[in-house]
């Protein structure tokens, strides 16, 4: 009982956090590597935000395809927000291997974004 009293209780948001190398914050202000974790914090609600809407898509054209009773329209309709969902799917897979590739081909890793801190 008491973990689904946490789940609902709110916890404090800050612009920023220090991530593993605590270079976003120091000593209370910002530095220029809170770029990094500006990308870091957009590329995670980017690929979140991706999987919600295959996951959305995916349910809305189940549900069409079945309640479109045998109407060949509205099974086609279906069959097409399907293959949307799906197709969107391995659109962001095949872009991840292809930064994979990328890191793996050129040495850089480019999912990576590092500004180099200042003496």
């Amino acid at each position: 009982m008491i973990n689904f009293l946490k789940f609902f209780s709110p916890t404090p948001v800050f612009a920023q956090t220090a991530w593993s190398s605590g270079t976003c914050v120091k000593d209370g202000i910002a530095t220029i590597q809170g770029f990094e974790c500006l990308y870091k914090n957009v590329l995670q609600v980017i690929v979140g935000l991706a999987g919600l809407v295959f996951f959305a898509m995916f349910l809305v054209g189940g549900f069409k395809y079945l309640t479109s009773g045998g109407d060949p329209k509205k099974a086609a309709a279906a069959t097409s927000t399907l293959t949307s969902a799906l197709i969107g799917l391995v659109g962001v897979i095949i872009s991840w291997f292809i930064l994979l590739f990328i890191k793996n081909f050129t040495g850089i890793d480019v999912t990576q974004f590092t500004i180099p801190a200042g003496q």
